[in-house]
């Protein structure tokens, strides 16, 4: 008769390589995307037109499919140079006929009048942008708006943005509008 070879005992196998997937899952890092906060504007209801916005008021930034940007019909080279000429173009500090129009706006929690700009963003991108560009172009819109909220912040109650209460946000939210409109991709392509 044959004898019947011993077995291993791999219970305990299994208990190591329980506490190895563990010991990776919690030392190892895993990048997620965060995704742009923002808030889209409400649909149009049902034969409802667009508003008309000044073309004073646009700001156009086209991003071709090799990461390229030009702004306003011109090309800049550094997109570093986007959150200077947005936050220029939306504050319009010396009044040019060339930048978005201001508007004296009465703000009923504020109880007085308060300039808000009547300057929209208007991005499109090609099919061929790098997610890398669109981000850096979104990222330097959001510190230009963010730059002048902190400074209308400062005006208005002494402090910053971040350090403001429920109720005081909202107020500088109204008086510094996210105006940001985005057109679907395009193939537009561009020159290299």
């Amino acid at each position: 008769m044959a004898r019947k070879t011993p077995g291993l005992n791999t219970g305990s196998m299994a208990d190591i390589s329980f506490l190895l997937l563990t010991f990776f899952l919690l030392t190892s890092s895993i990048n997620t995307d965060q995704g742009i906060q923002r808030r889209l504007p409400p649909p149009l209801r049902g034969d409802e037109k667009p508003p008309k916005v000044n073309e004073r008021n646009v700001l156009q930034i086209l991003v071709n499919m090799y990461d390229q940007l030009l702004v306003n019909g011109e090309p800049m080279n550094d997109v570093r140079e986007l959150k200077g000429r947005t936050r220029e173009f939306i504050t319009n500090p010396s009044n040019d006929p060339n930048l978005s129009e201001n508007e004296p706006k009465y703000i009923e929690e504020l109880g007085k009048a308060a300039v808000v700009s009547k300057g929209v963003v208007s991005i499109q991108s090609d099919r061929g942008t790098s997610y890398e560009m669109y981000i850096k172009v979104q990222n330097q819109l959001a510190e230009a708006f963010d730059e002048i909220r902190n400074e209308r912040s400062q005006q208005e109650y002494g402090k910053s943005f971040d350090n403001l209460n429920d109720e005081q946000r909202k107020i500088i939210q109204k008086i510094v509008p996210i105006s940001i409109s985005e057109a679907e991709p395009s193939n537009y392509g561009g020159k290299k």
